[in-house]
């Protein structure tokens, strides 16, 4: 799955979330680098990703994808997954698209200076073209299609594979919305298993401003491997 399908599945709480997206940029063992909280979001994260990838649905997704880019299957339905995700996010959520996605931003600013180098770098720019919030509209799936081909090797022959999208789209969209339900499902289960803390947003937080606390993630230095603590 993709970051926003990832960030919604998480729960409400800031460390769930964070882990959440966390889960693409940590390899090994998270514990002793981040709090308990972040730790096990991140493994729910992978067990997200391998709940997903053997499934039944997501893999007849993956077979609609033309032979010549059947290579880039897996990123071609995560990143159609989360544009199906935005156009149904009512029947998920009781939370609006955009407040979501502007606390999920908030979350990650708020930590900048813990992150990983690599998401650390990328994070002002998903924010300020609203990568999470774009999904919705087919044309900015394309674009961060090929925004990933841009960074593979031979991802020539992936660019503007946002047309298996469009000539596969009612399709796609069946197998998502057959597929999400279960996913949440999983998700609950493992969470109502204790293997993930549902958790319940912290007392006294809120939002706040993105743009601060960007600043204050381009003037302090990054803090390495220190823990992150429960906010």
């Amino acid at each position: 799955m993709n970051f926003l399908a990832h960030a919604f599945l998480a729960g409400t709480d800031d460390d769930a979330i964070l882990g959440s997206l966390l889960g693409d940029f940590v390899k090994g063992c998270p514990e002793g680098r981040f709090s308990a909280a972040v730790s096990e979001a991140i493994r729910l994260h992978r067990r997200i990703d391998s709940y997903s990838d053997a499934h039944r649905i997501t893999r007849r997704s993956r077979n609609r994808i033309t032979p010549s880019r059947r290579r880039f299957a897996g990123i071609i339905v995560d990143v159609g997954y989360d544009h199906f995700l935005s156009r149904h996010w009512r029947r998920f959520s009781s939370m609006e698209l955009g407040p979501f996605v502007h606390r999920v931003y908030t979350v990650l600013s708020r930590h900048c200076p813990l992150l990983p180098e690599r998401l650390s770098h990328i994070l002002p720019r998903m924010i300020s073209e609203n990568w999470l919030g774009s999904y919705i509209r087919l044309e900015h799936v394309g674009d961060a299609l090929d925004r990933i081909a841009g960074r593979l090797s031979r991802g020539g022959r992936f660019l503007h594979a946002v047309t298996e999208i469009e000539d596969n789209y009612e399709t796609l969209e069946a197998d998502f919305l057959t597929f999400f339900p279960e996913l949440v499902s999983f998700c609950t289960d493992a969470k109502q298993r204790g293997e993930i803390d549902p958790g319940k947003r912290p007392a006294g937080s809120h939002p706040g401003d993105v743009g601060s606390h960007l600043k204050n993630c381009r003037s302090q230095p990054r803090a390495g491997r220190t823990p992150i603590k429960n906010t």
